[in-house]
């Protein structure tokens, strides 16, 4: 048995090497939504050939708890994956990051007390940064699930102490974690992590709801780099190389949103935006005047127009009415209307959060179109019927330099013939501004539940013409 082992594990980095390359084929299929599924299946197919090589690789490896830790996760993983619904799978998401991250601590506090373990100058860097970072990844991931569950710390920390308090126990943790990698104290080492975990909590709480698609896109980049280093810990190359491949595709991914905000990432991370966007979109005291309609006067207005676009937000998947409107879409097709999908890069509250809803009511890919290939169609297009957005169809971004977003790309709806927003109530989004697209002549607020609302479009347009 012995030298069954000692001849498949000659052949690990060959394995390690085939599964990165499976690795880096996931990340070009989950590129586009026609390849995604082949694109999870190179990853599964990977992380398997990973698993499997590293049993053999593992010095003296306790298979009974892997194993039953595996099950276990699987059966949770299952389970997790088959009743989550939409609504909920940015929350399932930022939750996710929060076990990467504090996997990379337990290993590496697991490695610091092992005696075995070769404590060299390289290695207690390698444990200084993959644990800070991986306590940090935990409990800003935390935060974040709290935040997008409006469970917990949902409204963001506010206070001119907040910032000194950022700094200082950023300071603290990068001193505590130089006198660890000097002096090979455990106790700094563990007052370190400590203050990571505090530091995690500081770090997210400030920054408002509006800003959280870029969060969790960037505690998965965290999530990786953690990874990333404790594969150097032990000594493990695919764990470098996936962890190095999430790392820095979250890392891009947070740059591509960020530019679709006109923002940077430090401006995100520390400018206090989601709270500031509150108090500057607050009410200025003048009553606003808006029309308000029927879905049946909606369904006529589309049914007798040449050209629909539709430009999903959050309420399509609070409503869970992705397939009421892919319904409403084909009953409109039916009849000769031209009907796309506008999609915002941070719509929603994780990337590609509109994408996917839209895939699993099976909308055409070919008919969902990002911001920057439908806006310049917007200015001859008969109607835009928006679904429960708000902030990406902001047209303050463009034309109010006092408004906190002003000079983000939006999706320009308000260029369009008529607009037609489906909302409950005049509330404003999630970055707490009022928005003045809903205050223009052309356009017409139908109030109710976004699927209910849909539904009854449908039916008006089956009994009209076109």
């Amino acid at each position: 048995m012995d030298s069954f082992v000692n001849s498949i594990a000659q052949y690990a980095d060959w394995a390690y090497l085939i599964g990165a390359v499976l690795f880096i084929l996931t990340l070009r299929g989950l590129s586009g939504p026609k390849t995604a599924i082949m694109g999870n299946r190179y990853g599964m197919a990977g992380m398997a050939l990973a698993i499997a090589t590293t049993f053999f690789v593992a010095p003296s490896p306790a298979i009974g708890l892997i194993v039953g830790a595996m099950v276990l996760g699987a059966v949770i993983g299952i389970y997790r994956a088959r009743t989550v619904p939409m609504t909920q799978m940015p929350e399932t998401v930022a939750l996710m990051h929060s076990l990467v991250g504090l996997a990379a601590v337990l290993i590496a506090v697991a490695a610091v007390y092992n005696p075995d373990f070769s404590k060299d100058g390289i290695h207690r860097f390698e444990l200084f940064v993959g644990c800070f970072v991986g306590a940090v990844t935990f409990t800003a991931s935390v935060i974040a699930w709290g935040k997008l569950s409006a469970k917990l710390g949902a409204k963001p920390l506010k206070g001119v102490w907040v910032k000194p308090v950022q700094a200082a126990l950023f300071l603290a943790m990068v001193g505590f974690g130089i006198d660890y990698f000097i002096t090979e104290s455990v106790e700094s080492f563990l007052i370190m992590t400590a203050i990571a975990l505090v530091f995690g909590y500081f770090w997210i709480a400030p920054i408002g709801g509006g800003d959280m698609p870029v969060v969790v896109s960037l505690l998965n980049s965290l999530s990786g780099w953690a990874a990333a280093g404790i594969g150097f810990t032990l000594n493990n190359s695919m764990l470098i190389i996936a962890g190095s491949l999430v790392g820095s595709s979250g890392a891009i991914l947070s740059y591509i949103m960020c530019k679709a905000m006109n923002r940077s990432l430090l401006n995100v991370l520390f400018g206090g935006f989601g709270s500031a966007a509150a108090a500057a979109g607050g009410d200025d005291g003048k009553e606003k005047n808006y029309k308000s309609g029927s879905a049946e006067d909606a369904a006529f207005m589309m049914a007798n127009a040449d050209s629909v676009v539709i430009v999903p937000g959050y309420g399509l998947a609070q409503a869970r009415a992705q397939n009421a409107v892919k319904e409403l879409a084909t009953v409109l097709k039916a009849q000769g209307v031209n009907v796309r999908y506008a999609i915002h890069p941070v719509a929603g509250r994780m990337p590609g959060h509109m994408n996917v809803l839209l895939a699993e009511a099976d909308v055409p890919y070919e008919d969902v179109c990002e911001m920057e290939e439908i806006n310049s169609d917007f200015a001859s297009t008969d109607v835009v019927l928006v679904i429960g957005a708000n902030d990406v169809v902001n047209p303050a971004a463009k034309d109010d330099p006092s408004s906190p977003i002003y000079g983000m790309p939006i999706l320009e709806a308000h260029r369009a013939r008529t607009v037609m927003v489906i909302k409950r109530s005049m509330a404003t989004g999630y970055a707490g501004l009022d928005n003045d697209l809903f205050y223009l002549d052309k356009s017409m607020m139908v109030f109710g539940d976004a699927k209910k609302v849909l539904e009854d479009m449908v039916k008006g347009v089956t009994g009209g013409g076109h």
